[in-house]
């Protein structure tokens, strides 16, 4: 089982000596690879600390970068951090409201009166 680490444990390594990111949930330590970064260190430092997903993906990186960062995973984002949480396979859907306070639920299909039948 992979270790959990939580984003406050995240934010205290956000130093260029000391430099830990999450992307899609996972934690990484690229302490080492800062110096080696093809876009920089200030790439790297600018999100030391953070959930860098945003920025990760923005950039485009390649299959060979994402395999790159393998080297440096060192645990799950804790579970109580993880934003976008999807629901467990078979929960029953919740009504929820839109930012706006509207129902979102999609509208039930009218009953069909029984001499269609």
């Amino acid at each position: 089982m992979s270790k959990e680490i939580s984003l406050a444990t995240v934010k205290e390594h956000s130093k260029p000596n000391d430099l830990w990111i999450v992307i899609d949930n996972k934690v990484y330590d690229v302490t080492k690879f800062r110096l080696e970064h093809p876009g920089g260190e200030d790439s790297l430092t600018s999100v030391a600390g953070t959930d860098a997903t945003t920025d990760f993906n923005d950039v485009g990186h390649s299959a060979e970068a994402r395999e790159l960062l393998k080297k440096f995973y060192i645990g799950d984002l804790a579970a109580s951090d993880i934003k976008n949480k999807k629901p467990p396979v078979g929960a029953t859907p919740t009504t929820d409201t839109s930012e706006c306070g509207v129902d979102a639920t999609p509208p039930a299909a009218p009953k069909q009166c029984c001499i269609l039948h």
